[in-house]
């Protein structure tokens, strides 16, 4: 039998570490969410976890950015599927919406509650934080289609990322489901019109030829 290569099996068990924290994290909440946790759901030892993560704190905001990172990556290459027209607008709002509601989330706020009360934590993960949102921004707006050079269109897109992170909240202890789907709906058709109105107001001052 083949042996995999040392640096392969390092790739493998240091990316199972990772989704093993994000899934603890989400469960289970900061407190139990300890190396040796993450290390007995990823099935690695804890030695080796140690080995690449020597402390909690490491761990977790590896975690963060890496499945923060591929979520992003995902969703770029996604972008050639989206429909055309308001249906596009809506199905980009939907998606960041289901962002805000899904494991990642959850485990981020797991580690911003934690980190309110941690300074040492916080220095952590308020650079981390803010380097989301620039990248879920700017996800967005290649996912719409826009210029957001039209100021208009800049704080669209931002209330629109605001909004999700508001109904990912609102979803935490109960099931928000039903009455998120209408939000999105009726906000997806708010945010069309101003697009398409920020597009004429670029033609107008942009005429072809």
């Amino acid at each position: 039998m083949t042996r995999q290569p040392k640096q392969d099996r390092s790739r493998v068990t240091r990316r199972r570490l990772l989704e093993a924290s994000i899934d603890c994290l989400a469960e289970l909440g900061w407190g139990a969410t300890t190396v040796g946790v993450v290390a007995e759901r990823a099935g690695v030892s804890r030695g080796a976890a140690q080995h690449h993560f020597p402390t909690r704190e490491d761990l977790i905001t590896a975690a963060l950015e890496f499945m923060f990172d591929s979520r992003m990556d995902l969703a770029r290459r996604d972008t050639v599927d989206l429909p055309l027209g308001a249906a596009r607008t809506e199905a980009v709002v939907r998606r960041l919406v289901d962002y805000y509601t899904g494991t990642l989330f959850k485990a981020a706020l797991q580690v911003w509650t934690a980190a309110a009360a941690d300074p040492e934590l916080r220095a952590r993960i308020v650079p981390l934080e803010e380097h989301f949102g620039r990248v879920a921004h700017r996800v967005a707006v290649e996912q719409l289609g826009v210029d957001e050079s039209d100021a208009t269109v800049h704080r669209m897109v931002q209330a629109t990322l605001d909004l999700a992170r508001g109904l990912g909240l609102a979803d935490v202890l109960t099931d928000d489901s039903r009455r998120r789907a209408e939000i999105v709906r009726h906000w997806a058709a708010q945010l069309d019109t101003v697009l398409d109105a920020a597009r004429q107001r670029s033609a107008a001052q942009h005429p072809a030829g």
